[in-house]
C-alpha cells in the first residue's frame, strides 16, 4: 500500500474511530447515571395503588406484598394473586379493583412499571438487609405517606458506599438496630459480580 495513502487514512480514520469510541462510552456512562439517579420518577401503573393507604393507614406490612424481601435478593413485585387475597371479598365494586379482577380472571400478569433500579453489572441483596433490620424507608422513602410510589433516593455506587461507610449516618432507624449492624463491604467484589 502506498506509504501517503496509509498516512492519510491513519490521519482521518484513527481520530474519527477514537471520537466514536468515547462518545459512545460517554453516552452509556450518563445514560446509566441518570437510570441509577432518576430521583422523582414515578410512573403511571397499569392500576392504580395507593401505598398510602395500604403501608400507611392499613398497615400491611411491607412483606406480605414483597415476599421475596426477606429471603432473596429481589424484594418481588406483588403477583396478582397476592392482590386478590383481600379484593376478592373487599371493595370488588371499585373500578381499579376491577381492573385488577381481569387480569386475575384471564391469569394475565400485571406488568407493574419498575421503579427502583440497580444496573445490570450491581449485585444488591435486599434480604441482607432487611435481616439486619434495615428498614426499606432508608432506601425507598417513607412509602407509607406516598399515593404514588417514586424515587427518592439515589442509587449509585456513592450512595451506597456512604451507606457502608457510615451508617449511624444514614440510616434512619440506626439506633435500633446499631447492636445487630457492622458496617458493609467496601470491596469490590461485594456487589461487582
Amino acid at each position: 500500500m502506498n506509504k501517503h495513502l496509509l498516512d492519510y487514512n491513519l490521519k482521518v480514520r484513527l481520530p474519527v474511530i477514537a471520537f466514536v469510541a468515547i462518545a459512545v462510552f460517554a453516552i452509556t456512562y450518563y445514560a446509566s447515571y441518570a437510570e441509577r439517579n432518576s430521583i422523582g420518577y414515578a410512573p403511571e401503573q397499569p392500576v392504580k395503588f395507593s401505598h398510602k393507604l395500604h403501608a400507611g393507614t392499613m398497615q400491611v406490612d411491607c412483606k406480605y406484598c414483597h415476599t421475596g424481601v426477606d429471603k432473596s435478593r429481589t424484594a418481588s413485585i406483588p403477583a396478582v394473586d397476592i392482590c386478590m387475597n383481600c379484593h376478592s371479598l373487599a371493595r370488588i365494586d371499585r373500578p381499579e379493583i376491577l381492573k385488577l379482577k381481569s387480569y386475575f380472571e384471564q391469569n394475565k400478569p400485571l406488568e407493574w412499571k419498575r421503579i427502583h433500579k440497580t444496573p445490570d453489572f450491581v449485585y444488591f441483596n435486599h434480604s441482607a438487609h432487611v435481616n439486619k433490620g434495615i428498614d426499606c424507608v432508608n432506601c425507598h422513602g417513607d412509602v407509607k405517606q406516598m399515593e404514588v410510589v417514586g424515587q427518592v433516593n439515589s442509587f449509585t455506587m456513592g450512595a451506597c458506599l456512604t451507606c457502608h461507610r457510615k451508617p449511624e449516618t444514614k440510616i434512619v432507624n440506626y439506633s435500633d438496630i446499631k447492636n445487630n449492624l457492622k458496617k458493609g463491604p467496601e470491596n469490590c467484589s461485594a456487589c461487582h459480580r
